[in-house]
This record gives C-alpha cells, sequence and structure tokens, in this order.
C-alpha cells in the first residue's frame, strides 16, 4: 500500500498527512568542541530534545521500528541514532536520555571499543539492559569498506558479528554503513548476513516505501545541528519514489557525473513545484530537471563529482510549512 498527502483540518493547524514517515537523526560527538564536523554542543541537544517534545513527535523506540513505519503513519515520528559509541556520548548525553527514557540506536564498531574515547563493553552492556535502547552494528574497523574486496567486506562484518554474540548474546538487526557509503556489492553482503535494515548518510525521511538498506538520516553536528536548521528538518516528509537510477551509488571517472532519474508514484500532487540541488564541480548548485514522463524526472548534472561524495537534493513545498525531502548520496572512486 502506498501512502500520498491529503488535507485535513487539526486542532493544531498543522496538515495531517498519510504518512509522515520516520524523521531519523544522526549524532556522534558530545561537547568534544574540538571536533566541529562531528560533534554537538550539549545545550544544542537539550534544544533538539525540547524541540521534539514541544511538536507533539513520538521518539521511536527502534523494537517498534518498522510497526512504526507500517502502521504509525500519521504520527510525527523521530528516531534518534549515534554512531561510533564515544566516550562524549556515554558521559555527556546518556544521563539525558535515560532520565527521560528517550530510544536511540547506538551503532559501535567492535574494533575501537575499549580505545582511547571510545565506550567500553561494560558502558555498552550497561545501557544495553534498558528496553528503549538498540546496540546497532557498525562493523568491526570502521573502514572504508566500501573500497574493499568482497571477501574482505565480509570478513570485517563477520567479525563484528562474532564479537556482538561474544559480548551481548547476540547481533543487531541494525546496521549502519561507515561513513554512511554503500555499493551494490556492500549493500548485499549485508542483507546477506542477516540484517533487516541499514542506515547510510543521505538526507531524507524514511517511509515504508524505502528500500530498508538504503534509509536515510539527517547528520547533526555545531555548524547542521543550530536551532533554526533543526526545526525545518522537524517538517520535512517522506518523499515516496519507485526507483533511482542509477542504483549503483559507487560510480567511477567513466559514469561521472551519473545519469540520474527518478521515477515517482502518481499520486504525488504538484510535482511540477520540485527543486533539486546538488554539488557537482565542488559547488552547490540548482541542478537542471526535466520530465521525460509525468512522474518520471531526468537531473541533468553538468559537471563532474570532483569530492569523495557527490550528493543531490531535491525538495516539494506542502502545505503549512512542510517539505517532502529526498537526498541522494554517490561515492566516487579514486581511479
Amino acid at each position: 500500500m502506498l501512502y500520498f498527502p491529503v488535507s485535513l483540518n487539526l486542532k493544531s493547524s498543522e496538515t495531517i498527512f498519510d504518512d509522515f514517515g520516520i524523521i531519523t537523526i544522526m549524532y556522534h560527538r558530545f561537547e568534544e568542541n574540538k571536533y566541529p564536523s562531528t560533534n554537538i554542543k550539549l545545550v544544542n541537544f537539550k534544544e533538539h530534545i525540547e524541540m521534539i517534545k514541544k511538536s507533539n513527535m513520538e521518539f521511536v523506540n527502534p523494537s517498534n521500528f518498522e510497526d512504526d513505519l507500517k502502521n504509525n503513519k500519521n504520527q510525527r515520528k523521530v528516531l534518534l541514532t549515534i554512531d561510533d559509541g564515544y566516550q562524549s556520548f556515554y558521559d555527556n548525553a546518556w544521563p539525558i536520555l535515560k532520565e527521560f527514557k528517550i530510544p536511540f540506536i547506538l551503532f559501535v564498531s567492535t574494533r575501537e571499543v575499549g580505545k582511547k574515547g571510545y565506550m567500553s563493553w561494560e558502558n555498552i552492556k550497561e545501557i544495553e539492559k534498558f528496553d528503549f535502547v538498540e546496540i546497532g552494528n557498525h562493523s568491526h574497523s570502521h573502514d572504508y569498506l566500501i573500497d574493499f574486496k568482497d571477501i574482505e567486506i565480509e570478513r570485517d562484518l563477520k567479525k563484528s558479528i562474532d564479537i556482538f554474540k561474544e559480548k551481548l548474546g547476540k547481533n543487531s538487526i541494525f546496521f549502519s554503513y561507515p561513513f554512511g557509503e554503500y555499493s551494490s556489492s556492500l549493500k548485499n553482503i549485508v542483507i546477506e548476513l542477516g540484517y533487516k535494515y541499514a542506515f547510510g548518510q543521505h538526507s531524507g525521511v524514511a517511509d515504508y516505501t524505502k528500500n530498508f538498506y538504503e534509509l536515510p538520516r539527517f547528520p547533526i553536528n555545531e555548524k547542521y545541528g543550530e536551532k533554526k536548521r533543526f526545526k525545518t528538518i522537524l517538517k520535512t516528509l517522506p518523499f515516496p519514489y519507485k526507483s533511482i537510477e542509477p542504483g549503483e551509488k559507487y560510480i567511477s571517472n567513466k559514469n561521472n557525473p551519473p545519469k540520474v532519474s527518478i521515477e515517482f508514484y502518481e499520486n504525488l500532487k504538484n510535482l511540477n513545484n520540485i527543486n533539486c540541488f546538488s554539488n557537482e564541480e565542488d559547488k552547490w548548485r540548482n541542478s537542471k530537471i526535466n520530465f521525460v514522463k509525468k512522474f518520471k524526472l531526468n537531473i541533468n548534472l553538468e559537471g563532474k563529482f570532483i569530492t569523495e561524495r557527490g550528493r543531490i537534493n531535491c525538495s516539494l513545498r506542502e502545505k503549512n510549512g512542510f517539505y517532502r525531502w529526498l537526498g541522494i548520496q554517490f561515492v566516487i572512486k579514486e581511479k
């Protein structure tokens, strides 16, 4: 079943949609101010929690993740995720989440556990006992797995699974790609190893039409965690689509820039008002777009992606300040 926007009147005067989806937020460090690109200041983190509460949004318990995608569509929802398992999470953010019993997923890379600046297995076991906490798998090495051979990827991921089973008694059904990067090969190995969900770092809102192994998240740091931007994130909606081409997000110089097309569902309204932006040639610009069919959009990139990651973001304004949001991330091979 597919879910698309309809207008109804609420006491809150907000538009209700058939599917608000799940807005997934990604954090790393907390109050480690010498790392601004991966850090969030504690005062801002507390602001985020209060903003979510004041918006009458529900914090998603990871154990209810798929049920919330399927059956809790008219409720605005947020899932908190924290990558890497830094000690600053345990020291600064965990006491807040524990006090208010706020659910989250903590993704850990098994090689780093216990090293300087990282949580220990004792820390992880302590918080894992709470029923609103999920310890997700983030690989063993946290290397650029996308550059590895398949046999090396499999070896790395199997090692992390073995350690999870040894330390926690089981592996998680949740996986987070290191650096948010994935190829078709890496994704297929994740599937074969029994994971049910895998998250990247491309922005967007999860809904039941999304590929469960390409789930989007909004990365938050000092620059992108200020109050105005976070408020905008909380007003984003899923952007349902049938397919995105190319399916392979790991591209080489031969197919850079990629020929990008998105086929949307036919029930979407006002699709002609869509806007797309990309960072081709390392300059964010308004992308040239055209519809080859009524619901199939071509994004015509004029220059190559020259940084490690190529990004495209598309948005569609809805009523009462809501936006549909769709992010696409490509990873470019060095040679």
